[in-house]
């Protein structure tokens, strides 16, 4: 409970009064970053681009100077982008490493990994903004039809997990902003599988849904 008041406050009348309560509701794991933690890992993927752009490895990192937080096992997405456009976007969706360590090495396959784009240059850094998405852990969504599955899908708030057989694709809820409609987001997400676009409403077809803490810096360059 973040807050309670009644119309007395106002009122000064306490015969009869109309409550007001303010809550908040967090699933279990979902504490959100400090300020001080998200630029931690800001700043450690900056380091990250300035050192493989030229030439040497991730930044060594003194792990009693980690916030405890950001040692946890965690999963997330490093996004860059160029102009507001995407320059790449490397993640893990399954805790699989400290999560300090995980934004690391996905800022460096962010910008020399991704098959998409060629590598990031060191006269490129100037221009490239970068953000962070840590996620939950992705969680089944039951659905009966197509049309149940449109019903369930949360646009802006859910991440989602397209499985067609043995093919996978993942789209972070960010994505939401260039597919608002709900059929152009799966069909563009069947597509990422190497899939028709129609095939998110064949057979042998599961979706997961994940949330994220989006958080980027504030200027390019930083």
């Amino acid at each position: 409970m973040l807050d309670y008041r009644n119309s007395s406050d106002v009122t000064g009348d306490k015969d009869r009064v109309a409550g007001y309560t303010d809550m908040a509701f967090c699933a279990p794991g979902s504490e959100n970053l400090s300020a001080s933690e998200r630029k931690y890992l800001l700043d450690l993927a900056r380091k990250t681009l300035r050192s493989i752009t030229a030439g040497g490895s991730l930044p060594l990192v003194a792990e009693q100077e980690v916030p405890p937080k950001l040692a946890k096992k965690q999963a997330c997405f490093v996004t860059l982008t160029e102009d507001e456009a995407l320059r790449g976007c490397i993640g893990h969706l399954m805790a699989i490493e400290p999560l300090h360590q995980a934004v690391a090495e996905n800022a460096r396959n962010a910008a020399l990994r991704d098959p998409r784009f060629p590598p990031v240059q060191a006269g490129d850094l100037h221009k490239i903004k970068i953000e962070i998405s840590v996620l939950t852990e992705p969680q089944p969504l039951a659905f009966s039809s197509p049309d149940d599955l449109l019903s369930k899908l949360h646009p802006n708030e859910d991440g989602v997990l397209l499985r067609i057989g043995p093919r996978t694709a993942t789209f972070l809820p960010q994505v939401w902003a260039q597919l608002p409609d709900k059929v152009k987001f799966l069909e563009h997400l069947s597509q990422k599988a190497g899939c028709k676009p129609s095939a998110w409403r064949g057979k042998d077809v599961s979706v997961s849904i994940y949330h994220a803490e989006c958080f980027e810096e504030e200027h390019t360059g930083h």
